[in-house]
Parts: structure tokens; sequence; C-alpha cells
């Protein structure tokens, strides 16, 4: 049975059979993903530390993104941004235009106001995603997939939102590996599709290699 969303486009039938394929990524991403965590750990407890020592509030935020199946999940992620956001970006989108037109076109701020010093730096270095690896640890997404976009998004993908859906959303990606923000939104739905319907072991892995030294030259990086 099909998913229905808003803007109207379906996302893909749910399925309980998963193929060999499916099984085999799956397994790379549980095994993966448990070894980071593991080793990361002491990264981990100093950032969850500085963040509640610079600026106090909730350490993890967990922004309502659209899964497998047209259903939502928590994605995780350090807390880079001041705790009243949500009210900030709403004064900003009714009193500034130009805000606005920028929001609209691709749903994020360059310079946004709203980013702590400290969590301009782990979006830089790309460390408030590594929460993410509980995501996927618990299935909910997936270490190389789509981009994970908010529901609002979706009607931006039109008939590829099928697509989107049919898999789990991921930590990385080809976005991320080519240009992150220089990438205009298009290229960014194109990459995504491209993602999906490429996945293999080989696949994940050559887009896994390649995210690591994206990430050390902050490769279109905010």
């Amino acid at each position: 049975m099909a998913v229905h969303v808003a803007g109207g486009y379906p996302a893909a039938p749910w399925t309980h059979r998963p193929d060999w394929r499916e099984i085999a990524l799956r397994t790379l991403d549980v095994l993966i993903s448990a070894l980071a965590l593991f080793f990361l750990a002491p990264l981990f407890v100093v950032i969850a530390l500085l963040i509640r020592g610079l600026d106090p509030g909730p350490v993890f935020y967990a922004h309502k993104r659209v899964g497998r199946g047209g259903h939502e999940f928590g994605c995780l992620k350090f807390r880079t941004m001041v705790v009243d956001s949500e009210d900030r970006l709403r004064r900003l989108l009714a009193t500034d235009p130009d805000v606005r037109q920028q929001w609209d076109r691709f749903h994020k701020l360059s310079n946004d106001p709203r980013i702590t010093p400290f969590g301009r730096f782990l979006r830089r270095s790309s460390l408030d995603e590594i929460p993410q690896l509980l995501n996927v640890l618990v299935g909910e997404m997936s270490l190389v997939g789509p981009r994970p976009i908010v529901r609002a998004e979706a009607c931006r993908y039109g008939r590829h939102f099928r697509d989107y859906c049919s898999v789990r959303p991921g930590v990385t990606g080809l976005w991320q590996v080519l240009g992150r923000n220089r990438v205009s939104y298009e290229r960014r739905v194109a990459m995504d599709v491209i993602c999906v319907r490429r996945q293999s072991i080989v696949f994940n892995l050559a887009i896994l290699a390649a995210t690591v030294p994206a990430v050390l030259l902050r490769k279109g990086a905010e």
C-alpha cells in the first residue's frame, strides 16, 4: 500500500521481503556504524560536554525527516543552533524578504545567525552528523543514500519522490561528496536518484571512501 505525502506524491510501497542485496547493504551498515561509534565514543563525549558548556541546552537535535516508505523519523545531530532557533527563524522569514527568498529556494540560509560559534565548527567539519550513526543502527537511515529531506521538500522531487522513499536516506551520498552547498537543488535531486538506483556494496564503499577527503577538505561546506 502506498503512503501519500504532502504535495500529492505517493511513496514507494513498503516491503517486508528484502532481497539479498538489501540484506548485504544492511549488514554493512550495522557493522560499520557500530565500529565507528565504538572508536568515536571519546570524541562523542567531548563534543557533548562542549555543547552543554558553551551554550546550555540539549546536546542533540532530532529534526523530523522523511524516511523509507514516506514515514517520518527523528534525524539526530549534535545541536548547532541556539535553543530558540525555530522562533528566530519565524521572525527572520516574516521580516526579511531576502532571507525568505533564500529559504524558499534552498531550504537553508547562508551565514545563518541562529548557528552558535561552536556549532559552525561542527557543521564545517561535519562532526554534527556523528549521532546519525545511531539512526543507522536502529534502521532509520543507511550509511549511503539520498540526502534526508523534510516534508516540505517532497514536492520539489516530483515523480522522483517515489525513488527517494524506496530506500533509507543516507548519512552520506553523492551530494555530500560532489559539492554540497555549491550544488543546485535540481542537481541534488538528480544525485539522490543516482544514489538510489546504483546502490550496491561496491558503490556504497566507493561513496564512503570518497566522503573522507570531502569532509577533510570541507568540500562545499558552509
